[in-house]
């Protein structure tokens, strides 16, 4: 059995209006829905103000089933106050389709778009993507000449996953928007790609705060900057970009650098400032090392961003600014709020959208793109193209994603690294002695800072948590176990002087237990460890 066809559609004040035999000399939009050969409803749904259009419904009524002896108009007496109005409509509009006995199992419903005034048309609009109306857009058009013919008419689906075309235009731009997140690179680490995957969709449609943990050179601050480019792109962050690392204010000056003050608030104060919060209303506010700001910064900036208005330093009035926040940190801020120094509301405000920057000793597989990414840099400032010849290339790929590799600072280094390499190339390539000096540089520079804990690869961020006394010991333990043949020897060399005031002895059971406390065993701590 044939699905039944149902139009909706308003009485067209002016469009449909007509008298006399003349009327079917006009194109009138509703009239001309019962004059398609290949498109012919069974019912409309007509919707009029009855107390003032009564007459020309009449007439419009007549005419429809005239040219379409088989078809059926229901009249609904709907009153708009004033049809320009956009919230009354709306909801004129809306509650007529709430309580509309639909049947969609075993009818096709339409709205025609083409009568009517903009606003209600631009309701239909709305209530027809939301599903309120369970249906697709009808528009019709006159004939090129008004000679009483049906015109044309064209469907318009808003399910856009049924249009190939615009679906994968949809796709390419999601590309396009992640591709810009990763600063151009072509990252192939799994975990973060699905990072940068997520963040995309969280700054497209969301201005709630977003947390950025990671090492320092992790590349947060790039990261925001790129956040911000998107939805500027995408026009929904008129204002700029502001950025200030929280651990370079200290004192007063801090108050100020965020908050603004008047002239003469305190010594020094000749004229008033704004602050970098009223820099960035309409835009984003980037607070790198949020994790030192003091105590009466954090309980302002909570204010702020909650009422979106603070005080001024030496201000009884107060100022309103409108900004999205991106919040940067390399610490525990958890840990942080158990040892009283950040505030626990401030940091259930900022996790709401929390994200982990792996260093670049967890992204071995992002260190070649990254070279590329880092020469194609170095060539555009400099004008002058400089590439590796492949024993160069070789040999430094190996070892920049080598144990021995530290990559402390993580993209900073690697971004020095080539920086040097580049400039000190000769006739544009990069040869293997000039990364042999590279590498001898590198290794001088990582050890000329504190030694890399053996820890931080076991443990990752669960060092954080331990006490000094605690990770000390531990450090000890596994440099021990790293270079021991089992575990009975490692036991017996960490145990040697309390087992021999025991009457019985089980070094290597003692050993895994310890181990166990911190969730290690033998396996893993037997690898090769720096001593």
């Amino acid at each position: 059995m044939a699905r039944r066809q149902v139009v909706f559609g308003m009485l067209g004040t002016q469009l449909d209006a007509g008298e006399g035999p003349g009327r079917w000399q006009k194109w009138r939009p509703t009239v001309s829905l019962g004059m398609h050969e290949d498109f012919l409803p069974d019912r409309i749904e007509l919707l009029l103000d009855e107390r003032r259009y009564s007459k020309l419904a009449r007439v419009v009524c007549e005419d429809l089933v005239q040219a379409a002896p088989g078809i059926s108009v229901q009249r609904h007496d709907t009153y708009l106050a004033d049809p320009w109005e956009f919230e009354g409509v709306y909801a004129t509009l809306h509650d007529f389709l709430a309580s509309y006995p639909f049947q969609p199992e075993e009818e096709d419903y339409y709205v025609h778009i083409t009568t009517g005034t903009h606003v209600a048309q631009i309701c239909w609009f709305l209530l027809t993507e939301s599903r309120h109306f369970p249906g697709r857009l009808l528009q019709t058009s006159p004939p090129r000449k008004q000679d009483g013919a049906a015109g044309t008419y064209a469907v318009i689906d808003l399910d856009l996953s049924r249009y190939d075309h615009i679906a994968q235009r949809f796709a390419q731009q999601q590309l396009q928007d992640r591709d810009l997140l990763k600063g151009g690179i072509a990252t192939r680490n799994a975990a973060f790609n699905r990072m940068i995957e997520q963040i995309e969709t969280v700054a497209t449609r969301s201005r709630a705060p977003m947390l950025l943990m990671g090492p320092t050179g992790a590349g947060k601050s790039q990261l925001a900057k790129r956040v911000f480019e998107l939805k500027k792109l995408k026009h929904q962050l008129p204002g700029r970009f502001v950025e200030v690392n929280c651990a370079t204010l200290r004192g007063d000056g801090a108050m100020s650098t965020l908050f603004g003050h008047t002239k003469g608030a305190y010594t020094g104060a000749s004229s008033d400032r704004a602050g970098l919060l009223r820099s960035a209303h309409q835009g984003l506010l980037f607070l790198d090392e949020i994790g030192e700001l003091g105590q009466d910064e954090q309980a302002m900036l909570l204010r702020a961003l909650e009422e979106k208005r603070f005080l001024p330093v030496g201000s009884d009035r107060e100022v309103e600014s409108d900004f999205q926040l991106i919040a940067g940190t390399n610490r525990d801020l958890q840990q942080s709020v158990l040892e009283g120094r950040f505030r626990e509301d401030l940091l259930a405000r900022l996790n709401l959208w929390t994200y982990r920057l792996p260093g670049l000793a967890q992204r071995m597989e992002d260190i070649e793109p990254n070279i590329e990414f880092e020469l194609e840099r170095w060539s555009q400032d400099q004008h002058a193209r400089v590439r590796f010849n492949v024993e160069a290339r070789t040999r430094y790929l190996a070892f920049a994603t080598s144990p021995e590799a530290a990559w402390r600072g993580n993209f900073r280094d690697l971004g020095a690294s080539i920086m040097r390499l580049a400039t000190l190339a000769s006739a544009g390539r990069i040869q293997i002695e000039g990364v042999e000096d590279e590498i001898v540089r590198l290794r001088a520079q990582w050890r000329g800072g504190d030694a890399p804990s053996p820890l931080d690869a076991l443990l990752g961020d669960a060092v954080d948590t331990l006490d000094r006394f605690d990770r000390v010991q531990l450090e000890e333990v596994v440099r021990v176990c790293a270079r021991s043949k089992s575990l009975s020897a490692a036991g017996r060399e960490l145990f040697a002087v309390s087992r021999t005031q025991r009457a019985s002895t089980n070094d290597a059971d003692r050993l895994r237990k310890y181990l166990a406390k911190f969730g290690l065993d033998w396996e893993q701590v037997r690898g090769p460890v720096t001593p």
